[in-house]
């Protein structure tokens, strides 16, 4: 039996566009598809519109990719309580990093992307706040946060995607290998160059920048 053809008055009516709809549509895609799939025309079939029409919320996909940015930020959290300030600096920086982790493709974009949404202006102040607490100068502090949030970004689009052993094979042979003729250093440094877990490497960096932006005074 052949169904009849419903008439388009009768159907749904599609919910209003907005930026908040575009963008929960572009992180359900970035979940299930990647990043690569968060453009403007996939969007436009996801939310049964035109390319066209998102151009009046987001400009252009650079800002897309940063408002998803944004919008993951909001599930790192505000600061953790318990323990001393850097340890809980250090946590927050952490979940940061593995929040970008578990998005390898958004990991390597937010090595460019500018969110400045709600959820980026919190983590600033949840940063801002713990090292206020621990006592660094309000100029150290601001420039601080940016190095810290480089490093962390730049840690997960480094390890973002899995390597092949054979990549990790061929570095472990080569500075194993090294001369202590030609390579001194490298002879004698090799097993601690290619020593520490992950997570051991992850927080002794991040410890050694929170160190250095107490100790270091910004230029006049």
């Amino acid at each position: 039996m052949t169904e009849t053809p419903r008439s388009r008055r009768e159907r749904p009516a599609k919910p209003a566009l907005s930026r908040e709809g575009i963008v929960a549509a572009a992180v359900a895609v970035l979940r299930a598809e990647g990043l690569r799939k968060v453009t403007m025309r996939r969007l436009a079939q996801e939310l049964d519109t035109g390319p066209a029409s998102l151009y009046v919320y987001v400009r252009n996909t650079d800002e897309l990719h940063a408002a998803v940015l944004d919008e993951l930020l909001g599930t790192v959290g505000s600061a953790p309580s318990g323990g001393g300030w850097r340890e809980r600096l250090e946590r927050v920086l952490t979940d940061c990093t593995r929040m970008l982790l578990d998005h390898p493709d958004l990991a390597r974009s937010a090595l460019t992307a500018r969110p400045s949404g709600p959820h980026y202006l919190n983590l600033i102040e949840t940063l801002l706040a713990l090292l206020a607490e621990g006592g660094v100068p309000r100029d150290r502090a601001a420039w601080g946060v940016d190095l810290l949030l480089q490093h962390a970004t730049a840690t997960a689009a480094e390890h973002a995607g899995e390597k092949s052993p054979g990549d990790w094979q061929a570095l472990d042979s080569a500075l194993r290998g090294a001369s202590e003729d030609t390579h001194p250093h490298i002879a004698a440094s090799a097993g601690e160059l290619l020593s520490g877990a992950p997570e051991a490497r992850m927080s002794w960096a991040f410890r050694a920048l929170i160190d250095g932006i107490r100790r270091t005074a910004v230029p006049d």
